[in-house]
């Protein structure tokens, strides 16, 4: 084959192999890892969850009922059932307090030990993204992540086979970004592997 031929040649692959490196740059952001954290729940969302908890009535609402709405520790996932130690411990981080201080239907629950307990409901999607260089990312120098998801926790006293008190708390629209630099990219925690040796 003759010089120009072979430089010919050179030239054309060179022009290939930029235009095939521009074609996966251009692609890696499709690459970055993406991780949802979803607790099998029969509420699609934070608003279904709560829509469902306003229905519950203390003093009204039985057990039969909470099974009717998808609350039932037996069959639906990530439901506690707490004895009635915990149930002090949930509502007050003591179980030492004077139960006054409760409303009446509340008190006369947690004063009687043996027919008093709760559900706790805890239900949650958390969506981690990670975003920007794929490159970067990918050795380690710069990783940025957005986490997007909600939140939903309840505790439903029950007394026997009636709701005495219900409290909830979440986040409805939880949002934020992690970003992370590490200079050293790869490299980064090599250092104190090597001393830790």
């Amino acid at each position: 084959m003759s010089a120009s031929a072979q430089s010919g040649t050179k030239r054309i692959c060179r022009s290939m192999g930029a235009a095939v490196l521009a074609l996966a740059l251009s692609g890696c952001t499709s690459l970055l890892p993406k991780a949802e954290q979803d607790y099998e729940t029969p509420w699609q969302g934070y608003a279904e969850a709560e829509a469902m908890f306003e229905k519950i009535v203390p003093g009204a609402t039985k057990i039969a009922d909470l099974q009717v709405l998808g609350i039932d520790p037996k069959r639906t996932p990530n439901i506690t059932l707490l004895a009635h130690p915990d149930v002090l411990r949930r509502l007050t981080g003591s179980s030492s307090i004077d139960t006054q201080i409760f409303n009446p239907r509340l008190r006369e629950c947690i004063e009687d030990h043996e027919r008093c307990f709760a559900y706790e409901i805890e239900q949650k999607q958390i969506i981690r993204k990670r975003y920007g260089n794929f490159w970067l990312d990918f050795l380690n120098f710069d990783r940025k992540t957005d986490i997007t998801g909600w939140e939903f926790n309840a505790v439903i006293v029950i007394h026997g086979e009636t709701v005495a008190y219900k409290m909830w708390s979440g986040k409805p629209n939880l949002h934020q970004f992690e970003h992370e630099r590490n200079p050293l990219g790869p490299l980064q925690g090599v250092g104190s592997s090597v001393i830790g040796k």
